[in-house]
């Protein structure tokens, strides 16, 4: 890394804060810690992190309301920790923003190895800089994804993606027109294979057109939904 890359590592016991920050620091990354959640959010709102490792359960306030607030202003990546393994804690951790998540007792190593995947798949282009040319793109009439730069551009202005959104929106692109059920989007996208809720999926459908629409409403109308099936990428024909 050129420069140390910065990481929030939020949780109420000190000792894990403290195991993540050894394993962190070994990795040349600069490690924030905050022990509640409202110290959390002001701190991840205040400062500039590369990602942030977030405890479910806090004191003030909760890692889910910590990432939901979080996602109204900024697009940090972010691994939810959590105590409990039941699907249904998990999927409020997405519905909420979190791009992946470590169910506790946890490798350190582990985490360590989620955080570097992560920012790889991160949509800051910082850490990417590159003197080729760009060969994996994908253009559409409003719509541009660099793959390489991991950067989306609709009606040639930059759009502000989380890694799960970016991921989404991609996986739509790449096969225009055709349709995906929302279990189809869980199990591809989220690697994630349950029959439960799936309002993940529409969460993070609803927050991607939103963001594509404050610069571009043509280009948020080219994710579809399919009424009683699920959603597609259209892409309209030129004249």
């Amino acid at each position: 890394m050129d420069k140390e890359q910065r990481v929030l590592v939020v949780d109420d016991e000190e000792r894990i804060r403290k195991l993540l920050r050894m394993y962190l620091e070994r990795e040349d990354f600069e490690v924030v810690e905050a022990e509640d959640g409202e110290t959390a959010l002001s701190t991840a709102l205040e400062t500039e992190f590369d990602i942030i490792l977030l405890d479910l359960m806090l004191p003030e306030m909760d890692g889910i309301e910590v990432c939901e607030k979080l996602r109204r202003e900024k697009a940090t990546p972010i691994i939810m920790l959590t105590a409990k393994g039941e699907e249904s804690n998990r999927v409020q951790g997405f519905e909420a923003g979190a791009d992946d998540y470590v169910v506790k007792p946890f490798s350190p190593r582990e985490v360590v190895l989620r955080v570097k995947a992560l920012l790889r798949r991160s949509t800051s282009t910082k850490y990417l800089h590159t003197e080729t040319v760009s060969k994996d793109v994908l253009v559409f009439p409003h719509m541009t994804i660099d793959n390489d730069a991991h950067r989306v551009t609709a009606d040639g202005k930059e759009i502000n993606l989380t890694p799960k959104e970016y991921e989404l929106l991609l996986y739509l692109a790449k096969t225009p027109d055709k349709v995906y059920s929302r279990e189809q989007l869980l199990k591809d996208v989220w690697n994630y294979e349950f029959f439960g809720d799936l309002r993940t999926v529409d969460t993070h459908v609803k927050r991607l057109r939103e963001k594509l629409n404050r610069v571009s409403s043509d280009a948020a109308s080219m994710i579809s939904t399919v009424w009683g099936v699920g959603y597609k990428f259209e892409v309209e024909e030129r004249s």
